[in-house]
Formats: structure tokens, C-alpha cells, sequence
């Protein structure tokens, strides 16, 4: 990235502190979820003649009354502001932190979050009370099925499945946690990423957490993020960023942008040009590929420039898998402190039956005891190092 893309912007009493930043990281992530939930899996062309134009709010499903028994997306009540599992998944993870209130590792996982996934919760898809299980997608799945199921070492469960976003996700809760230090972030979130994903899929969730992270420091910028993404990414994740953000920073508006960041993506991209039909060689391992997601709502961050409107709205009209694009630029330029519209967070959380704020105020906390336990963990270490080096 570029010097001047990279140069934060100075600190203000106005600087949003760690539980405005949680809160709105959050409720952004929630209310881009709900906003690409009815257009995903369709190209920007498809988009903008089934809306008249792009979208530029909360709209209804796509088959409208359809929804309930409409291919492909039948059962699923997609639209009128319901959020999807991506944030289902992302509440269930708050709830692990509040269980835990601590870092979080592979066991944590199956110790909290597969019985979360087990027990019944309102699902706003479903419109109905529902195991979580019965509604997230068959790579999250995967989870219960190896974990409860198969008694699988959950440091090794991951492997296997598919290759796709499912982890990465639902990652912004350890982004937060770890504010401001995306080392960290990234350390954990490959952690608690491992009874879900492995290879890319699982590099991803490590990098966007680490971009929520950097994200949380105060005069952050949407190019100090990036940075910071790529100062954690490896391999094909890494030059798939590289590519997304050397198009994005020619762009201010997402319209001009949309071609020209598939077309940087598509060479590490392994689903293929029809989302619905992926490729024979989609989801496998490799070192060379990355997620599409994440690259993509980078990039929309990039030309956004750090407002929540352009960079989600951008998200959501790319199509493709743009729930989950649009839950992760959302989320970060959330914690950069871009302000969510208050209708859009206002509808989503009557429409999907959800408080918005709660799991805020629960993860503000937990990050606060988090980060106490560290500095204790420090200077026991100081303490001892110091005993055995000496003084130098």
C-alpha cells in the first residue's frame, strides 16, 4: 500500500473508545449481513434488474412471496431485514466469550459453541424457533458433525471440509477482543478457526480478525487496515489482497469498482464465474488461492474511503457470496467508527427478533477482562525471564 493511504489520522477527543467501536463493528456486521442476504449468489447485472438499479437499503426477498418454496434459496425468508447465519454464527462465538472470558482456543470450541449450535434460538430465516444446527450452512455444519458427533481432536477437525468464508465470518468477535493488536488476533482466530476450516478458509478467518483489530486503533484508516491484513496474510490469501487493493485505491465509487475487483480476484478465486455451480477443483486446499470474501470487502473498504454507506452498499451490489462480504466490510469499517444507519440497525433488529446491543456490551466487557488477564500473564513473565536473565 501506498505511504499516504497508510498515514493515520491524528487522534481526537472524538476518537470512538473500545465499546462504541465493539458496538458499531457489531451492529455493522449484522445490518451488511441482513442487506446482502436477499441479493446473494446473483451477479451485479442480475441485482440491478431484479431491483430496478442497485440496492440501496433493506429489500425483500427475491422470488418475494414467494420465498418459502422459490429455488434456490426456498426455505429461507432472505430479506425484509433478516439477518442470515453469518450472524448467528457471530452471536453464538459473543456467547462462547462470555462463557470463557478469555482467549479462546480449539476446545473452547467444542466445549461451548457446539452445544450453542445445538440449542434452540429464534431463527429469522426459518421464522421460527430452531436448533442454530438447522439452519447454518453444511460447511458450519461440519462442526457439530466431527466435534459432537465424531469426537474428532478439535485442533484437527478442520480438515476435510470444504475450503470457504464459513470460518472467517463469524471472526470479528475475536478482533475485538484482541483491539488494536491484529498479531494477536490473527493467532487466536487460526486457533478457533481449526475445528471449522483449514488451509485458506482458515487463513482467512486469521486475517480478517486481525483487520478488525487493527481497525480498533485509534486513527485507523481504511489503508492502515489493509496493511495490517497483509501484514498477517500468507500466501494465496496474501497476493489476493494485494491484487483487490492495488485496483480498489483507483476507485471512489463502487458502480465504477465492481468489474475491475472480480476481474483482480478471479485468479485466486476457485469457485468460478457461476457462483451456484462452482468448479471442480472449488474448496480444496491450496497454498496458491483465497476466499473471495474477504479481499472483496477489503477492497470495498478501500473505496468506500471509511464510510459505512459506500463501502457496505459496494459489498452487497458485487453479489456472489455477499452476505458474508458485506458482514465483514461492515464490520470493519464499523470499528474504524463508521456510522451505521440507524434505520437500517433499527429494522434489522425488529425484523430479525435480535438485540443488536446486548452482545456489544457483553464483548466490550469480556475484552476488558481479556486484556487485564494479559497484562497479569506479562508481567508474571517479566518476572520470571527477568529471574533468569538478569538485569541487562
Amino acid at each position: 500500500m501506498e505511504a499516504a493511504l497508510s498515514a493515520p489520522r491524528p487522534s481526537s477527543p472524538t476518537t470512538p473508545g473500545l465499546d462504541e467501536r465493539v458496538h458499531l463493528a457489531l451492529v455493522g456486521a449484522a445490518v451488511g449481513d441482513a442487506l446482502g442476504g436477499p441479493v446473494e449468489g446473483w451477479t451485479p447485472e442480475q441485482i440491478a434488474e431484479r431491483h430496478g438499479g442497485r440496492v440501496t437499503g433493506i429489500v425483500g426477498p427475491w422470488y418475494g412471496e414467494d420465498w418459502r418454496t422459490a429455488r434456490p434459496i426456498a426455505p429461507y425468508h432472505k430479506g425484509d431485514g433478516h439477518v442470515t447465519d453469518d450472524t448467528l454464527m457471530t452471536h453464538a462465538l459473543i456467547r462462547v466469550y462470555d462463557r470463557v472470558r478469555d482467549h479462546l482456543d480449539a476446545y473452547a470450541v467444542a466445549d461451548h459453541l457446539v452445544p450453542d449450535l445445538l440449542s434452540p434460538r429464534w431463527i429469522p430465516e426459518l421464522e421460527a424457533q430452531a436448533l442454530p444446527l438447522q439452519r447454518i450452512f453444511l460447511a458450519e455444519k461440519w462442526i457439530v458433525a466431527r466435534l459432537h458427533y465424531g469426537h474428532v481432536d478439535p485442533r484437527e477437525a478442520g480438515a476435510g471440509n470444504i475450503v470457504n468464508c464459513g470460518a472467517a465470518m463469524y471472526m470479528a468477535p475475536v478482533g475485538l477482543v484482541n483491539a488494536g493488536h491484529p498479531e494477536a488476533a490473527y493467532t487466536e482466530a487460526l486457533e478457533v478457526a481449526a475445528p471449522h476450516q483449514s488451509s485458506y478458509g482458515r487463513e482467512a478467518a486469521g486475517v480478517f480478525a486481525a483487520a478488525v483489530a487493527a481497525a480498533c486503533r485509534p486513527g485507523a484508516t481504511p489503508g492502515t487496515v489493509v496493511d495490517a491484513a497483509l501484514s498477517t496474510a500468507r500466501d494465496g490469501t496474501r497476493s489476493a489482497i494485494e491484487a483487490v487493493a492495488e485496483v480498489a485505491v483507483r476507485h471512489e465509487d463502487f458502480e465504477s469498482a465492481l468489474a475491475p475487483l472480480r476481474a483482480a480476484v478471479e485468479p485466486f478465486d476457485t469457485v468460478g464465474a457461476d457462483y451456484r455451480n462452482p468448479s471442480l477443483g472449488a474448496r480444496r486446499p491450496s497454498r496458491l488461492h483465497a476466499i473471495e470474501e474477504l479481499p472483496i470487502a477489503l477492497g470495498m473498504l478501500l473505496v468506500g474511503g471509511g464510510d459505512y454507506r459506500r463501502t457496505v452498499l459496494g459489498s452487497v451490489n458485487y453479489g456472489r457470496d455477499c452476505d458474508s462480504i458485506a458482514t465483514m466490510s461492515g464490520a470493519i469499517v464499523g470499528a474504524l467508527g463508521g456510522g451505521v444507519p440507524a434505520d437500517w440497525a433499527a429494522t434489522v433488529a425488529e425484523a430479525s427478533r435480535l438485540d443488536l446491543a446486548a452482545p456489544a456490551g457483553v464483548l466490550a466487557q469480556v475484552a476488558r477482562e481479556v486484556f487485564a488477564r494479559d497484562l497479569e500473564r506479562r508481567r508474571a513473565h517479566e518476572q520470571a525471564f527477568g529471574a533468569l536473565a538478569g538485569e541487562r
